[in-house]
């Protein structure tokens, strides 16, 4: 029997109503928002606006200065006197400057070796556990963390220290503003380990960016001029020359930009630690709930694990990619209203969106809207990859994302190469927005 959600949403009193829909979207959402696009594709709550159907979604992502990022800016460092990390703006001359100079620093063409950095980091950790493996801990944050020191730079620094800054940097931006109803106790616990959490990772960028800037202006001169004599000899020979080691901290430190492109240190600085908490608490959550989701689907599964040992990774990718459209590291993306704005405009569902109001557009509803997608409840891993909401979407799609569209197919490939692959303990959240616990067993020796 079909449960009669906007019916149980009408008849309850004013306080409970949000308070329904919140549970519904983290417990039942494909149901839910199937409803909403049918009924109510845009559901104004005490809270927030819900929108749930991908045209509408897609129409309000595209408008960056009227559905803003508001929300972000006490979370990302903005205040009178800094900008703060580059996501936190809305299409003005920063987040497009700096944006642009950060993905020509991300070059796509490192992808092939960043994707052989997972592949062998997730291969020795797996090899090392010897048959039985707590995954989120040791494993999906372990990796990304792995390449935030190898690729992005950050390293001479405890990974564990990596992970605690991503963690309490994600969990305070995308899980502590209003409409998660945190207690005040909880709502203050996570603003003030993040607030511990920055002092530490400011305090060691600083630290970072001297040390880098040495090896750069020092190291780099001294081996240059050897490196140089030794190539002339190489190309003699025909051999590949040598280069020097390159992360992308000493990336932008090599490079050199005019003042008017406002780009000095502090910003470079700011950049790299934005690198960091990108990367490891999403990756891992994707990680964890993929590989959950393929166990528990035994057909699914044998598909992947097949998959998984073709020299080919297109069809794992896909597989990844489509089992992330039903299990999403969140179901929406939210925004805030800077000005009035009609949505669906000339619909039946036309609704006005006051000034300051909170938008949660149902990205994950969006994946599984008929206009998008045929058959849309069924599993199809050569979907059309333009219109998935994984990696954000317009302006404020994720800097690193085809970063993410190696590591984390990669990451689940090699955990479904092993032979017996069994989950012997459920996933546990522990209450919160994250994976926490995830118990695997399998053959060891491989």
């Amino acid at each position: 029997m079909t449960t009669q959600y906007l019916a149980l949403y009408d008849a309850a009193p004013t306080e409970e109503k949000y308070p329904l829909v919140q549970k519904w979207m983290k417990t039942e959402p494909l149901p839910f928002f199937k409803q909403l696009r049918e009924e109510r594709p845009i559901l104004v709550t005490p809270e927030c606006t819900l929108i749930a159907l991908f045209t509408d979604i897609r129409d309000t992502l595209q408008m960056p200065k009227i559905f803003t990022v508001d929300l972000y800016k006490p979370k990302m460092g903005v205040t009178h006197t800094d900008p703060g990390y580059l996501m936190a703006h809305d299409d003005d001359a920063l987040h497009y400057r700096e944006k642009s100079l950060m993905q020509g620093m991300l070059n796509r063409d490192d992808l092939p070796g960043v994707r052989e950095l997972i592949a062998k980091a997730s291969a020795k950790i797996l090899a090392d556990a010897g048959g039985h493996i707590e995954i989120v801990n040791n494993y999906t944050r372990m990796v990304p963390a792995i390449l935030v020191q190898d690729y992005f730079g950050l390293d001479g620094i405890d990974r564990k220290k990596l992970l605690k800054w991503s963690y309490w940097n994600q969990y305070n931006t995308f899980h502590n503003q209003p409409f998660d109803l945190n207690s005040k106790a909880l709502y203050d616990d996570i603003i003030k380990n993040h607030a511990e959490c920055s002092t530490e990772l400011v305090d060691y960028m600083k630290v970072l960016m001297v040390r880098k800037l040495l090896t750069v202006k020092i190291k780099d001169r001294i081996l240059g001029q050897a490196i140089t004599g030794i190539n002339l000899l190489r190309t003699l020979f025909k051999k590949e020359p040598f280069m020097l080691k390159d992360d992308i901290v000493k990336r932008m430190l090599r490079s050199s930009f005019s003042d008017h492109v406002d780009f000095p240190l502090t910003r470079i600085g700011v950049n790299a630690g934005g690198l960091l908490i990108g990367a490891v608490e999403t990756t891992s959550q994707a990680v964890s709930q993929v590989i959950e989701y393929l166990i528990q689907r035994p057909e699914l599964l044998t598909q992947a694990k097949a998959a998984s040992r073709d020299t080919d990774t297109a069809k794992i990718d896909g597989m990844v990619w489509e089992a992330l459209r039903f299990v999403p590291i969140s179901p929406y993306m939210f925004r805030q209203a800077s000005q009035d704005y009609t949505v669906a405009k000339g619909t039946a569902h036309e609704t006005t969106i006051k000034a300051g109001t909170n938008v949660l557009t149902l990205t994950q509803s969006a994946m599984f809207d008929p206009y998008a997608y045929d058959d849309p409840d069924n599993f199809n891993a050569e979907r059309n990859w333009y219109h998935h909401f994984n990696y954000g979407f317009a302006s404020h799609d994720c800097l690193g994302k085809y970063i993410g569209m190696v590591m984390i197919p990669e990451m689940v490939r090699q955990v479904l190469k092993l032979d017996n692959l069994e989950a012997t303990a459920p996933m546990d959240y522990k209450k919160g927005p994250f994976p926490e616990s995830y118990e695997l067993a399998y053959s060891a020796n491989q």
